[in-house]
């Protein structure tokens, strides 16, 4: 099972802190734990394991957690461990850096070594995403690394955004996924995180070419995504916003097994079926589905959408309107 979930509301209130200690110390690493909310200590956590990459959304109260020399000594995975705000304020200090951080920033924290942090969320909300991923995995030297431990990155623009938008997109999906799709989940989610740092440190040239050839993808896929709705979104676009050739960017689809219209078309085509399912798109128009999507031509939509799901796209929406009035009775 790629996806696990706990609630510390399946047992007493007095029993709650210490069942999250005992999940988080199998699932993350072992630290010492406190918080303002022990006596009744409500959390969440669902996690998505890839391989030796792990990832978790949590929702929690207040805690604060620190990694001693003791606990190192008694066991180190060597682990990169890199938090995501998505609700409130947190802190951490490692290497005799003390930062604080918000919604919208990465952290980054080595197992390997001492600190001290806190998270301070937003009540009732997912807090943070957690990413945590063995040293050696990531294709930087460990010096390189370790300038950018404690030190705040943006997640809102940039390479910062291309990640923050992947880790979404998994926990978002993990439901999705299964054992076969790991090992390209899990180095994607390892390029990614040595291309952001590396370029942080402007140390990208430290990466072997296959980590830059797999970056360079990732950050293709989101430019795309972020871009579906654009009419005059061709290959020659994507290519010339990368700094790349056109022959390029058609040979990195083809490492893929794809070609880039095929790919595009997909992406244009998942969202139009997820419009198409969402009740609250009921009164709008198919063709202003596919047209907001791209297909402008209502006959060349039904066509190829019908190829890609075997229903059109009318009886596709009828369909789920009857599941989702099913399944609310």
């Amino acid at each position: 099972m790629l996806v696990t979930e706990l609630s510390t509301e399946v047992v007493p209130a007095p029993e709650r802190f210490a069942l999250f200690e005992e999940f988080a110390a199998g699932s993350h690493m072992r630290n010492r734990l406190r918080s303002e909310r022990q006596a009744d200590f409500r959390a969440r956590m669902r996690s998505l394991s890839l391989g030796d990459v792990q990832l978790s959304l949590m929702q929690l109260p207040h805690l604060e957690i620190v990694r001693t020399p003791k606990l190192i000594r008694q066991s180190d995975g060597e682990t990169y461990q890199v938090h995501c705000m998505a609700h409130g304020t947190g802190g951490l200090s490692q290497a005799g850096r003390d930062v604080a951080f918000g919604v919208g920033e990465f952290v980054i924290a080595d197992s390997s070594r001492p600190f001290s942090g806190f998270l301070a969320p937003a009540p009732g909300a997912w807090s943070s995403i957690v990413v945590q991923m063995p040293r050696n995995l990531v294709p930087l030297p460990e010096n390189v690394v370790r300038c950018m431990t404690a030190v705040p990155i943006p997640a809102s623009h940039g390479l910062g955004g291309v990640f923050h938008r992947w880790l979404a997109e998994l926990v978002t999906r993990a439901e999705e996924f299964t054992p076969a799709d790991v090992p390209a989940l899990s180095q994607t989610t390892v390029d990614l995180l040595a291309s952001l740092l590396g370029r942080c440190l402007d140390a990208e040239g430290k990466m072997g070419p296959d980590a830059r050839k797999r970056a360079l993808q990732a950050r293709i896929h989101d430019h795309i995504r972020q871009r579906l709705r654009d009419p005059g979104l061709t290959p020659e676009v994507v290519a010339a916003s990368h700094g790349i050739s056109t022959r390029y960017l058609y040979a990195l689809f083809h490492d893929q097994g794809q070609t880039v219209g095929a790919w595009i078309r997909e992406r244009r085509l998942e969202n139009c079926r997820r419009d198409l399912a969402d009740p609250c798109q009921l009164g709008r128009p198919i063709r202003s589905i596919a047209t907001g999507w791209g297909f402008p031509d209502p006959a060349h939509f039904s066509r190829i959408f019908r190829a890609a799901y075997g229903v059109s796209p009318r009886d596709y929406r009828e369909s789920a309107v009857r599941e989702s009035t099913g399944a609310s009775r």
